[in-house]
């Protein structure tokens, strides 16, 4: 081991390092999962099973880690006196909450109250002793690393101290999962500001001088050792705030402020540091003011220049305890999300492969609901790609990625989360999951405290799918239809991408099992002539819920209002809420999605641009795709532009057929618009109009690209913005409705067919983005300004590396699809089975509660984040997303995937 240590490469990790150990970044164990816990590499700080902790990709073949093993006990329960004549001794009963309040006397039971949680160290060699990547690293030696043993390890003492401050350095890391949950919660929040009591702050010199040993800090006042504060001042050492429920800290810090000057409306001694939170990157260190007119967190510019004034050498200080903002989060991340469903029925719990629960990040529903449905078995394509081989050493996209690539590589945590869901290896072992938690009197409550060991935080997955979406990467409530379709996205992009991962001579995106086309057919009133459109490429059915055609059936079991609404909203059921809820057949809302329509002035262009007709519409679908998203349109803008949702229950089947949905084409006797003539390349080319600016800017104004409106206009004369707006809402389908107009002559707008008047239009407008910058957004984009602008701002913090990567992609994506033949619309029998739904409750979906219900061998089960158990009430009536599979496909999972 001496010989390992002295040629191996450590050092110690930094605030702003990652530090993944938490979890495996291959896959979900966790210091809780196994005896042997998770080893973390002493050099690059990457967390893995110790299988892979040399990875395929790691040049090395030998390395130092330290090894990280935790496991959660129940703390010993008060026994109620024994009975005589009975046999065994019973726990006592839990005392009554005579307090709001948790983990305080007379509270509510925090998870620190009911366990305890036991951390072992070692330091561990690895070495692969033979050539095959591929091998299992033997392990040369292991040593116990605690305070009895860290000054045991040998050799020179200046790398030995550097060893220990190494491993000292992971284990009070905050760490990669907290980081990441951090950096959710501050989008929400503006920044610290800079304390304006800091450049004058007086300091009083009265000798005392703080001792580097964490071991001798503690409150003046009531001599607690935990949650200790500095006082910039005059040295005082506190406790930090209590809490209203009684938690927290002993107050001193904040009473020694009142004491000495805040009581004589002086802000003599504001400024406090938590410590525990200082290193050499003092940004990092927790800072608080007492001011009244601040009180709250702070920055202190000149924090390393008053520390140094109380002997505080910060060079020689590493982290050891949390900080306020990493002690929210893990509040966050353990408050109880669950929503009431299926209120009433006790649910039997189900645990095993495609039976895994998530847990919930914190308004994360939305997510976990859509990744249940898309990766957990329900889509067996998806699940064949991603989760198909049972050996993670020798997964296909695993080859080649070290343990941090894999940590922001969609690809490979989209195979990690699903591996997890499938495999069921963190399933919760069917016994524990059939016992009732003894902390709980609900019969429904089964297994409230998730043991570590079994739970799935999918965290890294968020970050890597929704870190540069502005909406998604947040810790707010989305609408999970949106998701999906972000979700299928950025899949087909990181496929392409990474075609070579795959082992298929031709990528099949994973959003062509759900794509299909519509087909309009068009007559014009004036002579009856017929055409017919397709449209581009969709993969959600959004159907209309025509409230007119709802009914009140008599006697129906579900005529209540959808609970939970109520339950969520925090309001009590009125009159209004007690009235019976209309139903509304599922068959009314094809028919209204496919019902004929009028369009008024359509212009035909075999009558001339300048003769508008009234045209009869028919929507109808091109191809009947393997798999069928429908989305219910629940959710509308009232008369005061507030969501409301639509009080209906879906008398919806659970099986389908949507022939008589298909469209036909042309038939033997339509009288066809003849096809517009293309010019021939003799043909001089007639002038293009010129488009009004002002017509341009008003039509923008409604929202629609720059692109797509100059085309309208440039379609209808140029200036006519009435026919203009026609023509857009006829096109806007249009596979190139947002593409850059084709100069006259044939020539494209120069720089890849991005417009220049609309780069410096956008960065004259935006006003913080290069030209260059914003030319490559709009090309990610097809030219569509607003998107662009969104991408711009998603970017800010990385541009540069975005746009690296944008090209990157972008050449592999053209590769990829220049390889071979397009790839052409599934079709089969328009017969359809339903699979797998996604509820909503809550008044709009930027709010509220998602849960998934997925058929698992032909029973409903509800997948509640981490509560999974077979349905009593599937609320098919209540659905917001619905999924069904083609019938005919069913048993034969597409070979392509």
């Amino acid at each position: 081991m001496d010989d390992l240590i002295e040629r191996s490469n450590y050092r110690v990790a930094t605030p702003h390092d990652s530090v993944l150990k938490s979890e495996c970044a291959y896959t979900f164990h966790s210091p809780f999962s196994t005896p042997k816990g998770i080893v973390v590499n002493l050099e690059t700080f990457m967390g893995t099973v110790e299988e892979l902790a040399l990875s395929t990709s790691t040049s090395n073949d030998e390395g130092l880690f330290l090894r990280i093993v935790k496991k959660r006990i129940r703390k010993d329960v008060p026994m109620a006196e024994t009975n005589d004549d009975a046999a065994t001794t019973v726990a006592a009963t839990a005392a009554p909450v005579t307090k709001l309040g948790v983990g305080v006397e007379g509270g509510f039971a925090s998870e620190e109250d009911k366990f305890e949680i036991i951390s072992t160290y070692s330091l561990v060699g690895l070495k692969r002793m033979n050539n095959n990547n591929n091998s299992v690293p033997t392990i040369v030696e292991e040593r116990p690393y605690n305070d009895d043993t860290k000054n045991t390890f040998g050799g020179d003492a200046d790398a030995a101290l550097l060893l220990t401050q190494s491993m000292d350095s992971i284990i009070h890391h905050a760490g990669l999962s907290v980081q990441q949950d951090l950096s959710v919660w501050q989008l929400d929040d503006e920044p610290n500001p800079v304390s304006k009591y800091a450049a004058n702050l007086p300091f009083v010199d009265n000798g005392i001088q703080i001792n580097p040993d964490p071991s001798t800090w503690k409150c003046a006042a009531s001599g607690d050792t935990d949650n200790i504060w500095l006082n910039l001042s005059d040295g005082y050492i506190g406790g930090g705030r209590q809490n209203w429920d009684g938690s927290g800290g002993s107050n001193g810090a904040l009473d020694h402020f009142l004491e000495t000057g805040e009581q004589q409306q002086q802000q003599q001694y504001p400024l406090v540091v938590k410590l525990g939170t200082i290193t050499a990157d003092v940004e990092t260190a927790d800072c608080y003011s007492y001011a009244k007119d601040e009180d709250g967190p702070v920055k202190i510019p000149n924090l390393a220049e008053l520390l140094v004034k109380r002997g505080i050498k910060i060079g020689a200080l590493q982290k050891t305890v949390k900080s306020t903002a990493e002690l929210e989060v893990e509040l966050n991340a353990t408050y109880a999300f669950d929503a009431i469903t299926e209120a009433g029925a006790k649910l039997i719990p189900v645990t095993g492969p495609s039976l895994q629960g998530l847990q919930n990040l914190g308004n994360s529903c939305y997510m976990n609901s859509v990744v249940q449905l898309l990766l957990s078995g329900t889509v067996p394509e998806l699940s064949n790609r991603y989760a198909g081989s049972d050996n993670v050493k020798q997964h296909a996209l695993f080859q080649g990625q070290s343990p941090k690539e894999i940590t922001t590589d969609l690809l490979g945590q989209t195979a990690k989360l699903s591996l997890a869901l499938t495999s069921g290896t963190f399933a919760v072992p069917e016994e524990e999951a059939l016992k009732d938690d003894p902390d709980s009197n609900n019969n429904n409550n089964h297994h409230q405290s998730i043991d570590p060991q079994y739970r799935l935080q999918p965290r890294m997955f968020k970050h890597v799918i929704a870190g540069n979406h502005v909406e998604f990467r947040t810790g707010q409530q989305q609408d999970a239809a949106q998701f999906l379709q972000y979700m299928l996205e950025q899949l087909d992009r990181a496929e392409q991408g990474g075609a070579k991962r795959f082992s298929k001579e031709k990528i099949y995106p994973a959003s062509h099992l759900f794509s299909f086309r519509t087909t309009t057919r068009l007559v014009c009133s004036t002579d009856q002539k017929i055409k017919f459109k397709d449209s581009a490429t969709e993969t959600m059915l959004s159907l209309p819920l025509p409230m007119e055609k709802a009914t009140i059936v008599e006697n129906e079991p579900d005529q209540k209002r959808h609970k939970g609404d109520e339950e969520l909203s925090g309001k009590e059921e009125d009159d209004d809420n007690n009235k019976p809820v209309p139903t509304l057949p599922f068959s009314a809302c094809l028919d209204a999605w496919a019902a004929e329509t009028t369009v008024d002035d359509y212009r035909w262009p075999h009558l001339g641009t300048t003769v508008a007709a009234a045209t009869t519409s028919q929507t109808k679908l091109t191809n009947f795709p393997r798999y069928l998203l429908v989305q219910t349109q629940r959710y509308t803008l009232g008369a005061d532009w507030t969501p409301q949702k639509l009080e209906v229950n879906l008398d919806i089947p659970q099986q389908l057929d949507l022939t008589a949905f298909k469209a036909k084409g042309p038939q033997e006797g339509d009288n066809l618009a003849p096809e517009e003539e293309e010019k021939s390349d003799d043909t001089p080319a007639a002038p293009a109009p010129q488009v009004d600016e002002n017509a341009l800017s008003q039509l923008m104004d409604m929202g629609f690209s720059f692109n797509g409106c100059k085309r309208a206009l440039l379609a209808v004369g140029g200036s006519d913005v009435q026919s203009a707006m026609n023509w857009v809402f006829e096109h806007n389908s249009d596979p190139d409705f947002n593409d850059p107009v084709p100069e006259p002559g044939g020539a494209s707008a120069p720089k890849a067919g991005i417009d220049d008047g609309v780069v410096m239009s956008l960065v004259e407008n935006l006003g913080c983005f290069t030209i260059d910058q914003v030319r490559a957004a709009l090309k990610h984009t097809s030219g569509a300004a607003d998107r662009a602008a969104d991408w711009l701002f998603s970017h800010m913090d990385d541009m540069d590396s975005a746009i690296a990567a944008l090209e990157s992609s972008a050449a592999q994506a053209g590769a990829s699809s220049s390889s071979g033949p397009a790839i052409t619309l599934d079709d089969g029998e328009g017969k359809y089975t339903m699979v797998g739904m996604v509820s909503h409750i809550g008044k709009h979906t930027g709010s509220g509660h998602y849960v998934a219900h997925l058929k698992r061998d032909d029973q409903w089960i509800i997948f509640n984040d981490e509560k999974v158990a077979i349905s009593a009430t599937p609320p098919l009536a209540h659905a917001y997303l619905y999924l069904y599979q083609r019938t005919d496909s069913i048993g034969a999972p597409d070979p392509n995937y």
